[in-house]
């Protein structure tokens, strides 16, 4: 994945794509600063799946600048942010629709046999294990504890 942000940072600089430019260069900032966070751990670097939180991570926030943005009236602004998510997104796995997202849930809760809330953090952890930024876990979250109540 690290490979493919750099081409495209290269791509985007032979282009002169400045507004993808600089959110490539954000991401790998990000990327470079978790690693150095990671060699005082012991760790060689971050891990295919950190990386996939980080961009996902940069995601969620762009989204929040984005609902902060259009409440104030600046669209303009709210456009930019868009436009930085959909670059990001082109670096993460397909998402899990809704339907899918449920059903993959269920599925989990009935693998591990989970028959509470009690279970809920299991079900999370493997889910998060088996399914990387393939699905929002927060709507996640929600659909188990509804299963598990």
């Amino acid at each position: 994945m690290r490979e493919q942000i750099t081409e495209s940072l290269t791509g985007a600089i032979k282009a002169q794509d400045k507004r993808r430019m600089a959110t490539l260069r954000l991401v790998t900032a990000a990327i470079k600063d978790r690693d150095v966070e990671a060699r005082g751990q012991g760790r060689e670097r971050v891990s295919e799946e950190e990386v996939l939180q980080i961009l996902a991570k940069m995601i969620k926030q762009r989204e929040e600048s984005i609902r902060i943005y259009d409440e104030a009236g600046r669209h303009e602004l709210a456009q930019q942010e868009r436009e930085e998510a959909d670059i990001i997104r082109e670096f993460l796995p397909q998402q899990m629709d809704e339907e899918e997202v449920t059903e993959t849930c269920a599925k989990a809760v009935e693998e591990l046999e989970a028959d509470g809330l009690r279970d809920m953090g299991k079900v999370m952890n493997h889910l998060k294990a088996t399914y990387p930024g393939q699905m929002d876990f927060g709507k996640a979250s929600c659909i188990v504890k509804s299963m598990l109540l």
